[in-house]
């Protein structure tokens, strides 16, 4: 067994027996425990997606695990989200009003969960099988769902419900592409559906092509694609603020991934331009139907839900594109929408204790009357409208100067069009939410939790998103990008 092996395994076990034990501990241990053990969980993802970067033009690939470059973006991203949610947690516990079990339990239960659904999003980027992969995204989901009712509200049990039906529907229509796929490939068997081996399908390309079609709108389902995208703006509204944060900004672009891999794998099957065309499809249908929202007003995490919708659009854009540019941009993307994204709902738990009426409504003055809570939200919102210098302004630019080299003209230019509308809407938002008259608002009726931990996460992501708008421009005649291109091999 290779490091890489090691490594892997070490990070998969880690948040899953981090769950153990706080289910374990003593009660008033569980919060300290949880996020002492966030640290090394962290740390294991960190190693070993800095191994795959260092390795990125030798990746080990078998069938039933990879690790490669693409993997090890995304290792890194759940790992620095995991940690910080981890983090927040405890505050966004002693202010939350209820849960759907007794208040005892309470604790033990998320935390338990929370690294559940930690270990399986550690698996997913992990999995070098696409009958694996797909059991982890299912495995995901109860895991999640339980977590985004977890207040117990009806609001929220409702919105649980919906994402666990609708993105269980989507799986079972993923599955039944793989099904397809299975019976065409030599030897059967839940082994045959290794990454590597899903080129020698041998049915023919008009079934590579149907499975294909089901594959990813299964897929699509569950990464909040449009138009089965419904589920998304109820759940991010609705699931706990750090919750939220690791549904955004890691298990959509993890399920991505999977998209992705199925793309390249498929490809020699179906066709380049077929196999991109469906990607580039669900992109502009996603960056579409985003667009009129954001120029809405609406309650702040429901405003992040639907800018979830535009950047998985734009990441999809990207992988359909597939010149080395718009693989570029689409890991620029994936990290800066990462941060800001996961800034921005750690940011809703001190709002809706400065004013709980946010959680119904559009905000606005928020500079005016809680200067720090302004700035953390500034930052976010600002980063995701693409306003220069974020690392997602660059991103976007690289991804359509890759359309454009790629000869997907007609798809760059309709893209270019809707995200400076998208751009339009959500900076707009940015200025209200920030500047706007301050309205009269009731006394908080809960304790405002202690805005230190959400100062030093945006403190870390201006740093961070800074430098990553910084290298972007040379990203895409590095080796890491090469490896992207190239895919699992």
């Amino acid at each position: 067994m290779t490091d890489a092996h090691v490594l892997a395994v070490l990070t998969v076990l880690a948040p899953a027996a981090l769950a153990a034990l706080v289910a374990a501990v003593p009660a008033r241990l569980v919060a300290r425990v949880a996020v002492a053990g966030a640290v090394p969980a962290a740390a294991f993802g960190l190693a070993l997606a800095c191994l795959s970067f260092a390795r990125a033009s030798r990746p080990a690939a078998g069938r039933w695990l990879v690790v490669d470059a693409a993997g090890g973006l995304l290792l890194a991203v759940i790992a620095v989200v995991g940690l910080a949610s981890t983090a927040m947690s405890p505050s966004y516990l002693r202010g939350a009003p209820a849960s759907f079990v007794s208040a005892n339990r309470g604790e033990r239960v998320y935390f338990a969960v929370l690294f559940v659904f930690w270990a399986v999003l550690d698996a997913v980027p992990l999995a070098g099988n696409l009958g694996v992969a797909w059991l982890l995204v299912e495995a995901s989901t109860a895991a999640s769902a339980v977590l985004v009712g977890f207040s117990g509200k009806a609001p929220a049990l409702e919105a649980g419900w919906k994402y666990l039906i609708l993105t269980s529907l989507g799986l079972g229509v993923a599955l039944l592409g793989i099904a397809m796929l299975m019976a065409g490939l030599p030897g059967g068997g839940i082994g045959s559906l290794a990454w590597h081996r899903l080129a020698t399908f041998s049915s023919g390309r008009p079934t590579a092509l149907a499975a294909y079609l089901l594959l990813l709108t299964g897929l699509a389902a569950k990464i909040g694609w449009a138009p089965v995208h419904n589920w998304l703006p109820d759940a991010h509204s609705e699931a706990p603020p750090p919750v939220s944060a690791l549904l955004s900004a890691a298990l959509l672009p993890a399920v991505l991934l999977v998209a992705w891999r199925s793309e390249r794998a498929l490809a020699p099957v179906i066709g380049s331009r077929p196999a991109h065309a469906v990607l580039i499809g669900f992109g502009l249908v996603s960056v579409a139907v985003a667009v009129p929202f954001l120029w809405r007003p609406m309650p702040f995490k429901r405003l992040l839900a639907y800018s979830s919708l535009e950047h998985l659009g734009v990441m999809a854009l990207g992988v359909g594109f597939g010149t080395p540019l718009a693989l570029a941009g689409v890991a620029v993307h994936i990290v800066g929408h990462a941060l800001a994204k996961a800034l921005g709902f750690y940011s809703a738990a001190p709002l809706l204790a400065h004013d709980p009426r946010a959680a119904k409504r559009a905000v606005s003055g928020i500079a005016r009357s809680s200067p720090a809570l302004g700035t953390a939200i500034g930052v976010s919102l600002g980063a995701l409208s693409g306003l220069p210098p974020s690392p997602l302004f660059v991103s976007e630019v690289l991804i359509l100067a890759g359309g454009f080299a790629s000869g997907q003209l007609w798809a760059a230019v309709a893209a270019a069009v809707l995200l400076a509308l998208g751009f339009l809407g959500l900076a707009h938002a940015t200025i209200e939410t920030l500047a706007g008259e301050v309205p009269d608002r009731e006394p908080a009726r809960v304790r405002v939790p202690d805005m230190r931990p959400v100062t030093a996460f945006a403190g870390l992501a201006v740093v961070v998103l800074l430098a990553i708008a910084a290298a972007a421009p040379w990203l895409s005649g590095t080796g890491f990008v090469a490896a992207l291109v190239r895919g699992v091999p």
